[in-house]
């Protein structure tokens, strides 16, 4: 069964404006820590969201029911947990590393939704999924040699740690789209993502302050870099696959996911001037061989394309 075509290009548009994210961040990095990154990223879209989700969608945040912003609430701590970890897990170690296990998601939502969402792994699934995890570690070891953490070296207790939080930052990830999937079937893109996307910057806001850290007094570019991440990876990119995540299975949209670092090698060796390594570009290519393997396995959409 295969995907229609809007589905496939919101994604490929999810997967660009995503891919921007680990540039801005690098560019935030040495004004303002991993939490403060994380919180802006958040809290900057769920204002611009605000008006819009406030006036045109208001009866139907109203009509929300206890046990929906439960779910909401769950899928909120899960993309929290999942900044969080990330984003902190490149101090500690090294960009191959964190890329290579934050980018393990698939696996997991592959593994976990025929338990959790009775989303059934059909063989070509699991293909993509096979095709696209072996891409994504092909481009973190193929890149092994280049840019280490930004403390500028790391330390093997350091490494090991980050490691930890960037395998946990997939597992987060892992329950975020799975949620999610479980609560676009009923509700609309707006109303979830204001939801979800506010309640994940008020607990990166109070982990924030817990640390001592605080998103006023920082340099203007520094803002600058907080509202494009809001603006381009987390507004246009997450919520393209939040919209997916209401025709195709979680599985497929996590696979997905793995075309972000196709599209940052672009921009880094573009911006950045990080030149890929031949095993990088070999992994991009299974990366997308993975992607559309796991798009022919797509079940159709449901009827409403717009919501």
């Amino acid at each position: 069964m295969r995907a229609r075509p809007l589905q496939l290009l919101v994604l490929l548009a999810g997967i660009l404006a995503v891919s921007t994210a680990s540039i801005f961040i690098r560019y935030a990095q040495p004004a303002a820590s991993s939490l403060t990154i994380a919180a802006g990223r958040l809290a900057f879209a769920t204002l611009a969201l605000a008006p819009f989700a406030l006036v045109r969608h208001r009866a139907a945040l109203a009509l929300l029911t206890a046990r929906e912003l439960r779910l909401a609430a769950l899928a909120g701590f899960f993309l929290a947990a999942h900044f969080a970890l990330w984003i902190a897990s490149l101090e500690h170690t090294t960009v191959a590393s964190s890329v290579v296990l934050v980018t393990t998601t698939p696996l997991w939502v592959g593994l976990l939704s025929p338990i959790v969402l009775r989303e059934p792994l059909t063989r070509r699934l699991a293909l993509g999924i096979a095709l696209a995890l072996a891409g994504g570690i092909i481009v973190g070891f193929g890149g092994a040699g280049g840019t280490r953490a930004a403390t500028g070296g790391v330390e093997p207790g350091s490494a090991l740690l980050g490691d930890l939080m960037a395998l946990s930052g997939a597992w987060m990830m892992a329950g975020y789209l799975m949620v999610g999937r479980h609560l676009r079937a009923k509700l609309t893109l707006v109303p979830y993502v204001f939801v979800v996307y506010g309640m994940a910057a008020v607990l990166l806001t109070v982990a924030m302050a817990a640390t001592g850290r605080s998103l006023f007094g920082l340099a203007p570019v520094t803002y600058l870099w907080l509202v494009l991440l809001a603006l381009v990876p987390q507004l246009l990119g997450h919520s393209s696959f939040n919209w997916a995540l209401r025709y195709l299975p979680a599985s497929f949209v996590a696979i997905a996911l793995l075309g972000e670092p196709v599209g940052s090698s672009a921009l880094a060796f573009g911006l950045l001037h990080e030149v890929p390594t031949p095993l990088e570009l070999g992994g991009a290519v299974l990366i997308l061989a993975g992607i559309a393997v796991a798009a022919l396995s797509a079940p159709p959409p449901s009827a409403d394309p717009v919501t």
